[in-house]
């Protein structure tokens, strides 16, 4: 089902300072920065590997990153995994009796198609599946 990770989702108070600090520390290459204006987030990422860290600072306090912030703090807010057909993987989950905080894809970062299961069906685990820009006939050996 999972082809890889795709990203971890790092929230974080001040995204400026953020990727500063990766960039400095770590030598990371950010990506130009986005705003999701649907999710409240400011997001910027960097490759690792095959993967990728998506820093995510909120719009305003009641997003959802927002509201994570005030509750929990600065960290690691989800981790993304690879999909192909996001539609046929949503319809398989729910069928399943996992809980989905979206039940079809929206737009997100980069214009992949995102949707995020809730994290009471993960183990506590906020877990996002992503599929690339285009869908699977994008990817090269599609």
């Amino acid at each position: 089902m999972f082809e890889k990770i795709h990203h971890l989702g790092y929230a974080v108070e001040d995204l400026e300072a953020a990727s500063r600090f990766y960039q400095e520390r770590f030598g990371a290459r950010l990506e130009e920065p986005e705003t999701v204006a649907d999710q409240g987030v400011k997001a910027v990422m960097f490759r690792v590997g095959e993967s990728r860290v998506e820093l995510l600072e909120p719009t305003h306090p009641d997003s959802p990153v927002g509201k994570f912030l005030a509750k929990r703090g600065e960290g690691l807010h989800h981790v993304a995994f690879q999909v192909e057909d996001i539609e046929g993987r949503l319809a398989q989950l729910e069928r399943g009796g996992v809980e989905l905080i979206d039940e079809s894809p929206r737009v997100g970062v980069g214009g992949t198609r995102m949707a995020f299961v809730h994290p009471k069906s993960a183990f506590g685990v906020l877990t996002e599946l992503v599929e690339p820009d285009g869908g699977p006939a994008s990817k090269p050996d599609g």
